[in-house]
């Protein structure tokens, strides 16, 4: 098709834009349009939870808007916590699984599986990965530390 040409209401130079819009960078943050920023869980709770506790899920009462995502807390004292200090709480990777970040690729974590390494927040993808990633935990986090955020434009 010549350049000017159209289809339907759509130039051809307007597809292959809209084609190239959906293989563009994915966010910073993990967020679910539905459910928020790490698909909906406190992500302050999860300081004053004990090691392998399943994650607190957010309120649609408790909300705050930061770097494109909607956080979602279980009290306003802990949205009050993220909005004082967010680089405190937010997930290392912007929430993305660690395990897979440290492989070079990005994908959605689970929420239940998590650990806190050195006052950070890790989530990984499934129990799986979450195992493996602990195998050689601090290797890992060296080498998802040298893939991110570079690693969003793959």
């Amino acid at each position: 098709m010549a350049p000017g040409k159209t289809i339907g209401s759509f130039s051809l130079i307007s597809l292959l834009l809209l084609s190239t819009a959906a293989f563009a960078a994915k966010p910073p943050v993990y967020s679910h349009k539905r459910s928020g920023a790490i698909k909906g869980v406190d992500v302050v709770a999860y300081f004053d939870l004990q090691p392998g506790a399943k994650a607190v899920k957010g309120s649609d009462d408790f909300t705050y808007q930061w770097q494109g995502a909607t956080w979602k807390f279980s009290s306003a004292e802990n949205r009050q916590r993220f909005m004082d200090n967010p680089q405190a709480y937010v997930p290392q990777y912007g929430g993305y699984c660690a395990f897979a970040v440290a492989h070079n690729f990005v994908t959605s974590p689970r929420p239940d599986s998590w650990k806190i390494v050195d006052g950070k927040l890790y989530l990984n993808n499934n129990r799986t990965s979450f195992r493996r990633w602990q195998e050689d935990q601090a290797a890992k986090i060296i080498r998802a530390d040298e893939n991110w955020p570079a690693v969003l434009d793959k």
